[in-house]
C-alpha cells in the first residue's frame, strides 16, 4: 500500500480562505436581507372582505314575483322579490274608513265647544233673574201667610199640630211602603202606620171643620207660598245647573281631545299600513351582487325571513390579522401592498385604515378565559382594515373572502 502524501500548508490554508469567504457571503446577504425587509410586516392570514347584507321580508305573504338570479349584479333600488300586496290594500282601505269616522267624531266634538260656552254663557243670566223673580213673589207670598195666621184663633194651633201629627204618620207610611215592598219590615208594622196616617188624616179633617173659615185664608195664603216656593226652588236649581258650566266644559273639551286623539291614532294606522304595502317590494338598498337566494315564485314568507345576501363588491377591503408582536410600529395611514392569490399574485396599493380594538379571539363564539394556574401563552393576533387606493379594483375582480398576503410598510 502506498504511503498516503502529508497535507501541506498551502492546502489547509486554501480551504480555510473558503471557509471564510462563505462565511461572509453569508453574512451578506442576512445583512442584505435584513437591511431589505427591515421596515415591513407581512402575513398570510388575511383576506378580502366587503359588506354582505342579509335582505329580508318586512311583511309576510305569497311571493308573486322573484326578479333576480343567483350572482347576478343589481343597481340601487332594483326590485328584487314582489309580494302579495292584496292583503296590506284592503288594510289601507280599512284604516281611511276609520280616519274618516275618527275626523268626523272629532268635528262634532268640537263644535260642541263653543256652542255649549255660549248657551251656558246666556243661561246663567236668566237664571239669576229667575231666582230673582222667585225670591220676590215667595216673599210676599210669606207676608200673606203670616198676615192669615195672625187673624187665626187658638184653634190654628191645634190644627196645625194635627197637620204636623198627620205629615209624620204619612211620612212613615210612605217611608215604610217602600220597606214593605222590599220585604224589610211586616206587614203589621206598614197596617199599623197605615191606620195611624189615616187617624190622623181624619183628625185633621174634624179640626179643619172647625176652622174652616179660618182655614181657608190660610190654605189659599199657605198655597200661594209653596207655589212661590216652588217657583223658587226651580230657579236655583236652574241656576245651580248653570254654574256647573265649567265642570261640563271640561268634560266637553276632554271628549273633544279624545276624539282628536283617535283622529291622531287612525293617521297613524293609515301611516303603518301604507308602509307595509310598500314593503311587499323588496329592493335592493345598494349596488352589489345577489348571494344566497332562498327565495321562489309561490313561496310563503313570513316577515323577518331572510331572502337574499347583497355583497357590496364595488367597496372591498383586506382584513389582516397579524401577530400581536408585529403592532409595535403600525398605525393608521401607513403604506401597504396587497398580493392577491388568486390572481398570479397581482399587487394592489392601499393604507392602513384602522386597528381593531381587540384581538379576533375576543370576538369568537367562545372567548377564551385563562385561569390561574396551567397556563399556555399563545400569541394573539389583532385584525387590521386595510383599505384599497382607489381605481385599482374597477373590473370588480375581488371576492370576499379571497385569500391575500398583505404587507405594511411601518417606516
Amino acid at each position: 500500500m502506498a504511503e498516503q502524501e502529508p497535507k501541506t500548508p498551502f492546502m489547509q490554508s486554501g480551504r480555510v480562505r473558503l471557509a471564510a469567504g462563505v462565511v461572509v457571503v453569508i453574512v451578506v446577504v442576512v445583512a442584505a436581507w435584513l437591511w431589505i425587509t427591515r421596515g415591513r410586516e407581512k402575513t398570510d392570514d388575511a383576506q378580502v372582505d366587503a359588506r354582505v347584507t342579509q335582505l329580508a321580508a318586512r311583511v309576510g305573504g305569497t311571493v308573486l314575483r322573484v326578479a333576480i338570479k343567483d350572482n347576478e349584479p343589481v343597481e340601487q333600488g332594483a326590485v328584487l322579490v314582489e309580494i302579495d300586496p292584496r292583503d296590506y290594500q284592503v288594510a289601507i282601505e280599512r284604516a281611511k274608513a276609520e280616519l274618516a269616522d275618527a275626523e268626523a267624531a272629532s268635528a262634532a266634538a268640537s263644535s260642541d265647544v263653543p256652542l255649549t260656552s255660549t248657551t251656558a254663557s246666556s243661561g246663567v243670566v236668566t237664571a239669576e233673574g229667575s231666582v230673582d223673580q222667585a225670591r220676590a213673589s215667595s216673599d210676599a207670598s210669606q207676608k200673606e201667610v203670616d198676615a192669615a195666621h195672625a187673624r187665626r184663633t187658638s184653634s190654628e194651633a191645634r190644627l196645625r199640630e194635627v197637620e204636623a201629627n198627620a205629615a209624620r204618620a204619612a211620612r212613615d207610611a210612605e217611608r215604610l211602603r217602600g220597606l214593605h215592598a222590599k220585604d224589610e219590615v211586616s206587614t203589621q208594622q206598614f197596617e199599623n202606620a197605615v191606620a195611624t196616617a189615616d187617624a190622623q188624616k181624619a183628625a185633621v179633617d174634624l179640626a179643619k171643620s172647625q176652622v174652616a173659615e179660618a182655614d181657608a185664608g190660610i190654605r189659599v195664603a199657605e198655597s200661594r207660598l209653596a207655589q212661590a216656593r216652588a217657583i223658587e226652588q226651580q230657579a236655583h236649581a236652574g241656576l245651580r245647573s248653570a254654574q256647573t258650566v265649567p265642570e261640563k266644559m271640561t268634560a266637553i273639551k276632554a271628549r273633544a281631545a279624545s276624539a282628536q286623539a283617535r283622529v291622531a291614532s287612525a293617521k297613524a294606522t293609515l301611516s303603518q299600513a301604507e308602509l307595509n304595502l310598500q314593503y311587499t317590494t323588496v329592493r335592493a338598498p345598494a349596488r352589489g351582487v345577489i348571494a344566497k337566494k332562498s327565495v321562489n315564485l309561490g313561496q310563503v314568507i313570513q316577515a323577518g325571513q331572510p331572502l337574499v345576501a347583497l355583497v357590496e363588491i364595488d367597496d372591498v377591503w383586506v382584513t389582516a390579522n397579524f401577530k400581536e408582536t408585529q403592532l409595535q410600529n403600525m398605525k393608521p395611514g401607513q403604506r401597504a401592498t396587497v398580493t392577491v392569490d388568486a390572481y398570479g399574485g397581482r399587487t394592489f396599493e392601499g393604507h392602513i385604515d384602522s386597528i381593531a380594538a381587540a384581538t379576533g379571539a375576543r370576538f369568537s363564539l367562545l372567548p377564551p378565559e385563562n385561569a390561574t394556574g396551567n397556563f399556555v401563552k399563545v400569541v394573539q393576533r389583532v385584525p387590521v382594515k386595510i383599505v384599497l387606493e382607489g381605481g385599482q379594483n374597477s373590473e370588480q375582480t375581488l371576492r370576499p373572502g379571497m385569500s391575500v398576503v398583505p404587507t405594511v410598510y411601518t417606516r
